[in-house]
């Protein structure tokens, strides 16, 4: 099942910054002409549709454990926001980031690559796409 099978069948959880991160994705890939405006918004449209719940935490473990995890595997701050999502929640990281792999396989946590992958990241049971999006 395909990741995005999975988010609309059982729903997801994402950090707060994660609409934010995924309407960047699709202007930027508007802007590089990867994609017209009527196809970002109905892009966009599904994104938001999908039962995905905001973290309500991801603020607050940002001037702690984010920053943290941030600092010890070079990872920017929203990356590593997504990282301390999983882990906070025991969920296997399914990135095409390498530098989350990293991080999280430094930290002795499971990763999944081989997920096809529309966006930015979410959280189900994994972490998606922070890094190289392809909408």
């Amino acid at each position: 099942m395909e990741l995005l099978d999975r988010v609309a069948e059982t729903g997801a959880i994402a950090p707060a910054l994660w609409p934010l991160e995924a309407l960047k994705a699709l202007l930027m890939a508007e802007r590089r002409k990867r994609l017209d405006g009527k196809r970002r918004q109905r892009l966009a449209g599904f994104l938001r549709a999908l039962p995905i719940t905001l973290d309500t935490e991801t603020a607050d473990l940002a001037w702690t454990t984010t920053a943290r995890l941030a600092e010890r595997h070079r990872l920017t701050m929203y990356d590593a926001t997504y990282l301390e999502l999983a882990q906070r929640r025991r969920f296997p990281l399914a990135t095409l980031d390498e530098d989350l792999i990293r991080g999280r396989k430094s930290s002795g946590h499971d990763t999944a690559r081989n997920l096809k992958v529309t966006g930015a990241a979410v959280c189900v049971g994994f972490v998606s796409e922070s890094g190289r999006r392809r909408p």
